[in-house]
């Protein structure tokens, strides 16, 4: 079977600075896979390189058997994304910020109406959907996020850190709602998240990134057995996520952390 992702010595470099080093993943359809570092650990580049939004440098990635060097428009069409800053238009209703997106996905017109209303019900928002986006609580806008990423019945759906500055209650919301329509189209799940303990009871696999480079790849009981010894018999996925990461964080990665938490922070502020 054709991998949802299949990245082969992936390298990327922003001038002297290498983002990321001789990377290669293979996440296979229908799994939920989470990738994981610690901030400037090289994640939002490889992200931004599976959306097509940043050209391969060195290596080759392929999404569902497509080149992303050269196949980005049909690429497009199989993914759905919910990248960490909010994409919604507070001054439009919930069903014209769906619309649009059906709209730059290419969905048929004779289509449209019935995927757009299928992404809103999945998403428990079709009663609210003539309701302007600004008046949605944190919860609602990050499931409209998800209504606007799945109205193209992708086949790879991304998430980029989709429930931060989301209390407790509204994150096992959004993952219902992800888990149901996974169940029910069979979508290969990637998400980026700094909650281990979501990570931990979400994917079949975690890959851990830091520096650029790739750490440990495994089900989270795998990397948490191999880290297990008699002085720690029980180690949790934030265990494994210090063993890897450490704690030798750059006056550069922290730069780059600190421009990552206002951004974080300013996401909280409007979906809180």
């Amino acid at each position: 079977m054709t991998a949802a992702i299949d990245c082969r010595n992936l390298t990327h470099h922003y001038g002297d600075f290498t983002a990321v080093h001789d990377l290669s993943l293979q996440v296979r359809a229908g799994e939920t896979m989470g990738l994981l570092g610690p901030n400037g650990a090289g994640k939002t580049t490889v992200v931004r390189v599976l959306t097509t939004l940043t050209p391969v440098q060195d290596g080759q990635v392929r999404v569902f058997g497509l080149d992303a060097r050269r196949d980005t428009m049909d690429i497009r069409h199989n993914l759905g994304y919910v990248p960490q800053q909010l994409s919604i238009e507070a001054a439009l209703t919930g069903r014209q910020n769906v619309d649009l997106f059906a709209r730059l996905y290419d969905v048929p017109r004779k289509h449209r109406r019935a995927r757009v209303d299928e992404a809103l019900s999945a998403m428990n928002l079709l009663d609210v959907a003539g309701n302007l986006a600004g008046t949605y609580s944190g919860g609602m806008v990050r499931r409209l996020e998800l209504a606007q990423a799945l109205v193209n019945r992708p086949s790879l759906l991304i998430l980029d850190e989709p429930t931060v500055g989301l209390d407790p209650i509204a994150r096992d919301g959004v993952w219902s709602q992800v888990a149901d329509m996974q169940a029910e189209y069979g979508m290969t799940v990637l998400l980026t998240t700094h909650y281990m303990e979501e990570a931990d009871a979400l994917c079949d696999r975690v890959a851990l990134m830091h520096h650029g480079v790739l750490q440990a790849v495994g089900s989270p009981a795998e990397l948490k057995a191999a880290l297990s010894s008699d002085a720690s018999p029980n180690p949790t996925l934030e265990d494994v996520f210090r063993h890897f990461a450490g704690s030798d964080l750059t006056e550069d990665s922290t730069r780059r952390g600190l421009r990552e938490i206002r951004s974080s922070r300013k996401v909280a502020r409007r979906v809180g």
